[in-house]
């Protein structure tokens, strides 16, 4: 399975997204490639924000190492489910199918249209931020 985590900058919700999914694949013993990206490109090349690498540390993952990079449409090729983190992102990926196959492939990461806050602004988030995305990711390995 090759899973693609997506949010606006990809240095705060989806390098979180593809540390802790990553890390609880490990544990079951999937084997499955995990990546991230972002809408905008501001971010390309840069690490993960120092917040988010810290509540991941936090809880033993290391995401320190992760450099950002932009949703391409090629990524739709290359793989099998893309979660998205709210709706701005949906739309976004969305708009760069060339297929209804590859609309498929799309999906918020929490259920019921509900979106992951964005933390950039909110210091205070980064920790219920992981602990969403973290719960989500593992009904994403229990559904395999």
């Amino acid at each position: 399975m090759k899973i693609l985590m997506v949010c606006l900058g990809n240095i705060c919700r989806s390098p979180l997204a593809e540390g802790i999914l990553r890390h609880l694949s490990d544990e079951a013993g999937l084997g499955w490639e995990i990546d991230s990206a972002g809408t905008g490109n501001w971010h390309v090349g840069h690490p993960p924000d120092p917040r988010s690498v810290k509540v991941a540390r936090h809880y033993g993952i290391d995401i320190s190492g992760l450099r950002g990079r932009q949703f391409q449409a090629e990524d739709f090729g290359h793989f099998d489910r893309i979660f998205v983190m709210d709706l701005d992102n949906y739309r976004d990926v969305l708009r760069k199918a060339r297929t209804e196959a590859d609309r498929e492939k799309v999906q918020l990461l929490l259920d019921h249209q509900q979106p992951v806050p964005d933390p950039w602004y909110d210091d205070a988030l980064f920790e219920p931020v992981y602990n969403l995305i973290f719960n989500a990711c593992a009904c994403i390995v229990k559904s395999r």
